[in-house]
Formats: structure tokens, sequence, C-alpha cells
């Protein structure tokens, strides 16, 4: 194994999303990481998930955990400066200007999303984007194996055609359905009690939206993103997930409603405003997303769906429990057979993705994919890891990853006001 060439910092990681970035080994990376975080329920379980990863059977990590406990994280972690590459996965209200201020420092980061929750912090993330040191937020869904096939038929003219957007329906529509209630790690997921304030957490509309958001942008591809001039939006809306209280229990561990959620709270029911829908162009291509999330446990899995319209065929992801909640490709012309072009098509992506396949089926084709080349949501974050410490070592992130960031969160900050001002 190469010698190690960065150490990681991991700021405030109240989110989950802070221990899944340690679930393998790298070997740039140094063993020994240090934490920063105030002490509490956050920091306890983010050392819980980093300890199970190091005591597995299989493959198990060996970090060496460093951990500063105080008030005053950000300010010593700057001031002491022990490793060059922070991980920030906590709470949403205070992210953007942690990044920015790490930044500032000359460190490299890895933040989770979303960076912002207020339309005013976007002059922080366009600061933090135009200059190195290299800046990325976490995004793992390009890492799918079936979104990255997606993506290459719906490159090829031969099969896909162009983009179909001639009856006021959107081109590319991606819905999400994610849990409160869920397992990570074999193990219930237990969310912290701010998760719950939109004012910590932020609002349906900035969360996994962002994930669709960036979805939209790699199908479309093409030049680098500039919101003015490539972006339009047309229309947003959020509304309320119902929280009871024993499921905010079972998701907290807490049998109460802390007091900061009072507001929210009618009848013993927290209203969660947590889902969203945005309607928007892409360079002319008409797109929705939507983010939605349920109570859970759900009894197979989030659900995704992501339907790219074709003027030769539709490009559709379903996973649901119907797929046994495994992503499943179809290609379903709108005109004449594809079968031949397909079928080329497919053949010349075998380097890529070997074993790759076809079947007709019922006036479409599944695309088969080996269970080889599929990949768990979890097992995306040591992807996102690799190639973010690899533009690191290239020391600048490619600029047109820094200008979409951009251009994505600048569409969310204009989708969260809309939905204020409708």
């Amino acid at each position: 194994m190469a010698a190690a060439r960065h150490t990681l910092v991991v700021l405030d990681p109240g989110h989950f999303h802070a221990a899944l970035t340690l679930r393998e080994r790298h070997p740039r990376l140094a063993d020994e990481i240090y934490v920063y975080a105030e002490d509490g329920p956050d920091l306890e379980r983010f050392l819980s998930v980093v300890q199970a990863f190091n005591e597995r059977a299989e493959s198990p990590t060996r970090w060496r955990t460093r951990i500063y406990r105080g008030t005053d994280c950000l300010e010593r972690l700057v001031l002491d400066r022990p490793g060059d590459i922070v991980v920030v996965a906590g709470r949403n209200d205070c992210k953007m200007s942690s990044i920015h201020a790490l930044h500032a420092a000359g460190l490299f980061v890895l933040g989770d999303k979303p960076w912002l929750i207020d339309p005013r912090q976007l002059p922080m993330l366009e600061e933090v984007a135009a200059s190195p040191p290299v800046a990325m937020d976490i995004m793992t869904e390009r890492h799918d194996v079936a979104n990255r096939v997606q993506r290459a038929l719906c490159g090829r003219p031969e099969v896909f055609g162009g983009f179909r957007h001639d009856d006021g329906e959107p081109a590319i529509h991606l819905i999400s359905v994610h849990h409160l209630h869920k397992m990570v790690n074999g193990r219930p997921l237990v969310r912290p009690h701010w998760y719950f304030d939109v004012a910590m957490q932020g609002e349906g509309i900035t969360d996994v939206t962002t994930h669709l958001v960036d979805l939209a942008q790699w199908m479309v591809g093409g030049e680098v993103f500039h919101y003015a001039r490539d972006v339009e939006l047309l229309s947003a809306r959020q509304w309320t997930t119902e929280v009871p209280r024993a499921a905010f229990f079972a998701v907290t561990g807490l049998h109460e409603f802390p007091g900061h959620l009072n507001d929210r709270v009618k009848n013993g029911v927290l209203h969660l405003l947590c889902n969203a829908s945005i309607d928007f162009r892409l360079r002319g291509v008409p797109v929705r997303v939507e983010s939605i999330w349920a109570l859970g446990p759900p009894s197979g899995g989030d659900t995704h769906y992501a339907r790219l319209r074709g003027t030769t065929a539709d490009l559709t992801i379903e996973q649901n429990a119907a797929t046994n909640h495994v992503p499943e490709l179809s290609v379903r012309p709108t005109g004449d057979s594809v079968g031949g072009a397909l079928r080329s098509v497919i053949a010349s992506l075998q380097r890529e993705f070997p074993g790759l396949g076809m079947r007709a089926a019922s006036g479409e084709y599944r695309i088969a994919i080996p269970a080889a080349l599929r990949t768990t949501h979890e097992q995306h974050f040591a992807k996102v890891l690799d190639r973010f410490l690899g533009c690191v070592d290239g020391d600048e992130a490619p600029a047109c990853a820094a200008a979409d960031l951009v251009s994505r969160y600048t569409l969310l900050a204009r989708a969260a006001e809309f939905t204020r001002h409708a």
C-alpha cells in the first residue's frame, strides 16, 4: 500500500454520512483521524459506527481517532490544523459558514449536502467555488451503476434520440422516496432531534433535491452550467410529512418533542416540511424533481424513479418493492424498434460495464446489469472520497465541478424563495 499523503479531520459529525466516508480504508489517507465535536450523542453515535467498521470481520478498517471535545471546534480546528482535509457533515444551518472558514484557512473540504439552506449564504458558496483549495459536495448517486448505464444510453442518439419536450411534460422526471426510520450499516438509524427542525436541518426543498438536480445536470451534460444562462426555474412547492410522537421516539429515542419544535406540533403530531417538487429547465430541457419523506421503516428500502423521455426511446429506472428494491433499467421505444441499435450499443459498453445485457419484454427492453457491477448507497461514499482525493492531488477540482455546484445550489436557493412567496 502506498504511503499516506493526507490526514483527515472530521468536524461536528452530526449526520451519519460523516461516518460513511470512513467505511473503507484509502491508501492516500493516514489511519489516524482527528475529530472536533461537541460532547454528546451525535459524537458518540459517530464513534460507535467507526468502531463497528474497525471491528467487522471482513475488510476491517483501522482508524485511530484523536478527539477534541468543545464548543469552539471550528476555531480550534483551524488553529491546530492536525490534517489537511476536513469532512463536514452535521447541522446544515452553520455548514456553509464552516466550509467558508475552512476554505479561507487553506484546508480541503468534503462537505455533505446541502451546503446551504438560506439564499443569503450564496455569496459564501460562490467565493469557495471560485478558487483553490478544492471544496466538493458529497454526490453519491452518480456512482450507482443503473444511473451510469442510463446516462450512457442517453448519450447514444441511435437509441435515445434527443430529449422530448414538445407536450408540456418533463423530459427528465426524478422521484426519490426516503424514510425517516431506516437501517444503516445493519443497525437502526438514530437521528438527532435537530434533524426535525427546519431552522437547523433546512426545508425539504434544499435537501435530497440536491442529489436529484445533480443527476439532471449530469444527464443533460455538455458545457459547464451557469445559472443565468442555462437554468430557468418554473415552479416549486413544498408540503409536510406528519410525524406522531411515537414515530419521533422510534427515530430519536426522545419521548417528547423538544421545545424548539413546538411551533410545528399540533395535537401531538409534528408537521415536518420535508417534501418538495421543483420544475425547471436545463438548457431548454424540462425537468421535474420530487423528494418525498415517509415515516418507515420501509419494507425493503428507499425508492427511486428516473425517467428520461427521448424522441426515439424512453429510459426508465425503477427501484421499489416490485424490483426487490434493486434499481432496474428499461428501454421503451417511442416509435420504431430500437432493438438492433440497442444491441450494438450494449456490445460497445462491455469494457465499461462487463456482462451488461438486454432482453425483450412487453414492448420494451430490460437491461440486465450483472450483480458484480452493483454497489450499495453506503459503498458509494468510498467512491466519492476516491474522486475527491484525485481532485485534491491534482491540485484543483475540474472547473465544471465548481461551476455546476454553484448553479445547483443557486437553483435550490431560488426554489426555496419561490415557495415562500408563492
